[in-house]
């Protein structure tokens, strides 16, 4: 007698208890988990038993990501979410209500910068722009109904460094909290909450993870602010996928090397910068001629970072030039990969931004923005002098 279909559906026991266990985390690809009887579910939903039932709620590989990130910035909690911009939303959306006010970056990543002046706009949030690195005109931006500050540790691509510790003092005068986009750092170069911070985000998908093939958010605080904006994720739907979790997890046991290594290498490359002629102006927090040298080295100590941008002489034409002579540098506008990425702020990340507005901000057709990896310094620096001798023959 032919078997009727529901009896090939497996219906798999759980697995017997293991004698051993394997060096690798396991991946956990479940939607749903099986419960022993309602009220075991009810206590896992209540919190006063530890489990899982549904993959949006909660998963194991996200529970042992939080754990990581969470002793990595030093946070008694952390929630890991779909994208770095999830993470941005979760926090915004846990701390702020209609008629709130928050005060912006006028250097933030323009998603950023989007997402907290129009789509919160929609629903009462005002919003307002400011040098973050002129206090003053942070203070006079506050306002009583200020809730949240939201700055970039290093801020792209000009790579101009907050004051975090400043900044937090001065929100938490006027009732405010401070949420630090730290992506541009990473927490082996900098641990915002140390500074005073309120909540800070990560994301995932660069420095790291750190192989490119991720795409997760994260965000770190107290464990009251992270309850609040973990129900926030679970009802908006920004949770994140098992297998990116298990790669994050696996990226995270090298960061440190990946950035010491990526760091000497950057040191390298701004140092050439410095000395040629086809460079107008170089920015790399590592650097004496820095801006913001002395708060990069209060903050960073002897790190500069990963991230290096510069502007050449001759505008488009000669970033057309470098762009086409750096044959071995990749063209692809994201960061903190294994290899050195090149992007071009001015037909990518910011190209939505009226020209006057970018040049204000010192991004001009000229400036390119390097994502230094972890191959050899000489093989970077080497890279990057190809790209300037075409440069240099473009102008001749």
């Amino acid at each position: 007698m032919p078997r009727k279909l529901d009896d090939l559906c497996p219906r798999p026991e759980p697995a017997a208890p293991r004698v051993t266990e394997p060096t690798t985390p396991a991946i956990y690809p479940a939607a749903v988990y099986r419960c022993r009887d309602p009220e075991q579910a009810e206590a896992i939903l209540r919190g006063e038993l530890s489990g899982h039932i549904y993959r949006r709620e909660s998963h194991p590989n996200a529970d042992q990501l939080a754990q990581l990130c969470a002793a990595l910035h030093g946070a008694e909690a952390a929630l890991i979410t779909a994208s770095g911009m999830a993470a941005i939303a979760a926090a915004a959306l846990s701390e702020l209500s209609a008629a709130d006010h928050v005060v912006l970056s006028r250097r933030l990543y323009g998603r950023s910068e989007q997402l907290l002046s129009d789509e919160f706009g929609r629903f009462g949030v005002e919003s307002t722009s400011v040098d973050l690195g002129k206090l003053d005109h942070v203070r006079d931006a506050i306002r009583s109904n200020t809730r949240l500050i939201l700055v970039e540790t290093i801020s792209n691509p000009t790579l101009r460094v907050a004051d975090l510790q400043a900044l937090a003092n001065l929100a938490h005068r006027h009732g405010a909290r401070l949420l630090v986009d730290n992506t541009f750092a990473g927490p082996v170069t900098c641990r915002p909450l140390t500074l005073g911070a309120d909540l800070v985000v990560e994301s995932l998908t660069k420095i790291i993870n750190g192989h490119g093939d991720v795409l997760l958010g994260m965000l770190c605080g107290s464990r009251e602010a992270i309850d609040r904006a973990r129900l926030v994720a679970v009802r908006w739907g920004f949770s994140p996928s098992p297998f990116d979790c298990w790669l994050a997890v696996r990226g995270m046991g090298t960061l440190a090397l990946r950035m010491d290594r990526a760091a000497h290498n950057a040191r390298k490359v701004a140092q050439r910068l410095a000395s040629r002629d086809e460079v107008v102006e170089v920015l790399y927090p590592g650097l004496p001629s820095h801006p913001d040298r002395p708060i990069a080295e209060r903050q960073f100590g002897c790190c500069g970072g990963f991230m290096v941008s510069f502007t050449l002489s001759g505008g488009v034409k000669s970033a057309k030039a470098f762009i086409a002579g750096a044959r071995e540098i990749s063209f692809s506008p994201s960061l903190g990969e294994l290899t050195t990425m090149l992007s071009h702020p001015a037909s990518t990340s910011h190209f939505a931004m009226p020209r006057p507005d970018r040049e204000a901000l010192g991004i001009h057709d000229g400036t390119i923005r390097l994502s230094v990896g972890i191959e050899s310094a000489e093989f970077v620096v080497d890279a990057v002098c190809q790209g300037l001798d075409a440069v240099r023959d473009a102008l001749a």
